[in-house]
This record gives C-alpha cells, sequence and structure tokens, in this order.
C-alpha cells in the first residue's frame, strides 16, 4: 500500500510540473510570455545626442537591452523610420503631412527632452552679446557683414567690437535643429519669413555648412569671427559664449534650465506635437523645442517579431519616466508632468497584432 501511494505521488506532481510547463507556453486560457529583445536601433537628431547616449548607456547596464544609436540628423532619423531599417527613429522637427504619408501608418512622436537652440559665436574675450530676431536674420541671411555692424553695436554700446568679418556656420545636413531655428526666425522677423522661410533644410544664402551639431561647433571653435546656432551643451561643453536673445516681451534672456522650462508652458495636443518658439511668457527663452523619438504605433511590420515591439516600448516608458532624472544635468529640460502624462496614453496606444504592449 506504501508503494501505491508514493508511485501516486511522482504521477501527480509529474503531472502538475508538466501542466505548469504547457501553461507557461500559452497551453490553455493562458497568454505565451514574450521574450523581450536584447537590441534595438535607431537614428536621428544630433541635437539630443549627448543625452541619448547617457540614456542607452544606463538602460544598457540596468535592463539588459543595447540601444544602438546613430546620430546623423532629424531628417535621416525620419526617413529611416519611413524605411523600416531602425527600431526608433529621432527628430527635433514634427514629421510632416509629407512623410506621415509616406510611412504608410501611422508613427508616434514621443517628447523626451527641452532643449534650447543657442547662437553661439568665437571672438576675442568671448563678449556675451545681445542679440534679436532682426540682427539674427540680417547676419544669417549675409546682410550684416561685419561685427562692429552699427545694429549689433547698438545692441551692445558697452561692449567693444571687432572691425571683423562675420563668417556664418550653419548645418549641411537635414536637422531638427535648424527647423528649430529657422521657425523662430519666421514667427519672428517678417524678411526671414518672407525670404527664407523654415525647414530641416534650406538654401542658406551665405556661411559655410557643417554636418551635425558637432560639426557646426568644431567649424565655430577654429574660425575666429564666425557665428551659428548649435543646442546649449555643445556650446557649454566647447566654453562657447551663447548670445542673450529678446523675446517677445522684449527682455534679453539667456538660455538655461529656467528659461527653457517656461518657454513649454503651452497648451498641449494629445499627440504631442507641438511648436515652441518665440513663446509668450516674459522670461521664456525664446528658441526652444521638444525632442521626439519616433515609433509605430502598430509593432507588426516588416516581418517584426513581438519581443522586438515590447523591448521599443519598455524603452520609451523608461525614458519617459526614470530616465528624466538625467536630462538637468546634460542642460536639457526634463518633461512636465501633464506631458508625461500625454506621453504615456501614446505608449500605452503601442501594439501588436491590434493587442496593447503596455498594460
Amino acid at each position: 500500500m506504501k508503494k501505491n501511494w508514493i508511485v501516486y505521488a511522482v504521477v501527480l506532481l509529474t503531472s502538475l510540473s508538466l501542466l505548469t510547463s504547457c501553461q507557461s507556453k500559452g497551453v490553455g486560457n493562458k497568454e505565451e510570455q514574450i521574450v523581450e529583445s536584447k537590441e534595438l536601433t535607431g537614428a536621428g537628431a544630433t541635437f539630443p545626442k549627448v543625452l541619448y547616449e547617457k540614456y542607452f548607456d544606463t538602460y544598457n547596464k540596468e535592463k539588459g537591452v543595447q540601444v544602438n544609436y546613430q546620430a546623423v540628423g532629424s531628417g535621416a532619423g525620419i526617413n529611416t523610420l519611413i524605411e523600416k531599417t531602425v527600431d526608433i527613429g529621432a527628430t527635433d522637427a514634427p514629421m510632416n503631412e509629407e512623410e506621415e504619408a509616406k510611412a504608410g501608418a501611422k508613427v508616434l512622436h514621443i517628447p523626451t527632452a527641452l532643449g534650447a537652440v543657442v547662437v553661439t559665436y568665437n571672438l576675442p574675450g568671448s563678449p556675451v552679446l545681445k542679440m534679436n530676431a532682426d540682427v539674427i536674420s540680417k547676419i544669417f541671411q549675409g546682410n550684416i557683414k561685419k561685427w562692429s555692424d552699427p545694429m549689433i553695436m547698438a545692441l551692445n554700446p558697452d561692449t567693444q567690437l571687432p572691425e571683423k568679418d562675420i563668417i556664418v556656420v550653419h548645418r549641411s545636413d537635414g536637422s531638427g535643429t535648424t527647423y528649430t531655428f529657422t521657425e523662430y526666425l519666421t514667427k519672428a522677423d517678417p524678411s526671414w519669413a518672407d525670404k527664407i522661410g523654415k525647414g530641416k533644410s534650406i538654401n542658406w544664402p551665405v556661411g559655410l555648412g557643417g554636418k551635425g551639431n558637432d560639426g557646426v561647433a568644431g567649424l565655430i571653435k577654429q574660425t575666429e569671427g564666425s557665428i551659428g546656432y548649435v543646442e546649449l551643451i555643445y556650446a557649454f561643453q566647447n566654453k562657447y559664449p551663447t548670445a542673450l536673445i529678446q523675446n517677445k516681451s522684449g527682455n534679453f534672456i539667456e538660455p538655461n534650465l529656467n528659461s527653457v522650462s517656461l518657454a513649454a508652458k503651452v497648451s498641449l495636443p494629445d499627440d504631442l506635437k507641438v511648436s515652441l518658439t518665440d513663446t509668450d511668457f516674459t522670461d521664456g527663452y525664446p528658441i526652444v523645442s521638444f525632442t521626439w523619438l519616433l515609433v509605430y504605433q502598430e509593432q507588426n511590420y516588416a516581418q517584426r517579431e513581438i519581443g522586438k515591439g515590447l523591448a521599443t516600448a519598455n524603452m520609451l516608458w523608461w525614458i519617459t519616466h526614470e530616465a528624466q532624472a538625467m536630462n538637468e544635468e546634460l542642460l536639457f529640460g526634463k518633461l512636465a508632468p501633464e506631458v508625461v502624462e500625454k506621453a504615456e496614453l501614446l505608449l500605452k496606444s503601442i501594439t501588436f497584432d491590434g493587442k496593447a504592449l503596455l498594460k
């Protein structure tokens, strides 16, 4: 009798073990456990390059997922996502209608940080200059050619400016930084709006072209008398001066975390595709933008596995939550709670075969 009970116990334990194993693989009413991919790819904006390097290095150490990111410019980031050769694209300029049509499916814009585009220059003594939209526009159109021009001197009467040619430096690649800079000028200066306009790539009337924010920063560093536009961290890292820019209220504003955050106090659309340039806030810096990561809402495309979709969604959730603590040390603004709340709704709408990946 004792032997029979032993045999019965062994059979029962074996049956329970087999049942548990089957359920974990999707037998019965249990869903199959998804194995998250351990490698993702991304490409796009150079504006947040230093921030994304920090994000992705930390994420790899904490979660064991490697994100290979190529800072090739916002235009290229959008194109690689459209071509479905990366898991995420990155841009500082929202996709336009033509780009969204080419994508062929809904693309979500997930904001990751606030950044400032600054006007920086290489002059003896590194003076901090005041500038307004009119002066900036005329410099980048080639109408103001000397640092000693009366229009610059009128804004900076206590600064000794050299009799030196101004050498304009701009981006040579499709760039969200260029979009933010030219969008600001388009809003703030009628002459720029009429003659040049806004875009990721424009026909520059004058100047030297540099690839990426680091390319523009490098040209400014090696060229005395030069002026250009870069994301704030690039000027800070190279110890360049940054101009105080006059905003709508007539105040000359230093680009810093406080003035950048004030510029983002606007009504937010549900899709978070919003312009922050030329702020109405009295103490807000006028050349500010979100930077976004782009992802297809439906992740089952191009023979993609569900584990890749889950890894993408989880990584974006982490960036909009835990990773925000890293922003300010690199001079990027954190996402405000109301932005995070809307981003959560977008992230929870990411699906695979129509089923939400995040609960």
